[in-house]
């Protein structure tokens, strides 16, 4: 068993990649999708479901690793924007170099703040650096790096 991929449906699939492109180093992994059908409404739960976008391999996982699989489908449902406290899924989390240096490349490429960069000394485990911020689509992106432990652990 392993874990295959996280699905966010988006309005602009293309733009929504390219974030993830452009801010995580993630690629294109190929067919790209064009689905509908009998087959995807038995699936899905839906009827005349129909929809388009691509997989994205996640940084630091390789060619079989997981992916970030974005569609935009041919009819899609708003829904208030989520936050980190909401029940369910509400957040992907990247582990980055320089936190800072990526955030700064996520709002340039249009990202949304949502809190501020905080460390904090996690007894057993190391020093957190991280921040929470919001995907040109509202959706939640954790960025954090890890230093050594200082002290006693």
């Amino acid at each position: 068993m392993r874990f295959v991929h996280t699905n966010i449906v988006a309005r602009d699939w293309k733009r929504l990649a390219d974030f993830y492109i452009t801010v995580f180093n993630c690629r294109v992994k190929p067919p790209e999708r064009h689905l509908s059908g009998d087959w995807l409404d038995r699936a899905i739960g839906l009827e005349k479901a129909g929809l388009t976008g691509a997989h994205l391999l996640l940084p630091g996982h390789g060619e079989d690793g997981p992916t970030l699989e974005i569609f935009t489908y041919e009819n899609i449902h708003e829904r208030a924007p989520l936050m980190a406290n909401h029940t369910g899924f509400t957040h992907i989390a990247f582990e980055v170099d320089d936190v800072e240096a990526t955030l700064n490349k996520a709002l340039r490429n249009g990202g949304e703040l949502l809190g501020e960069v905080t460390k904090k000394e996690i007894k057993h485990a190391g020093m957190l650096n991280f921040v929470y911020f919001r995907d040109p689509e509202g959706n939640i992106v954790e960025i954090q790096s890890w230093g050594k432990q200082v002290g006693p652990a």
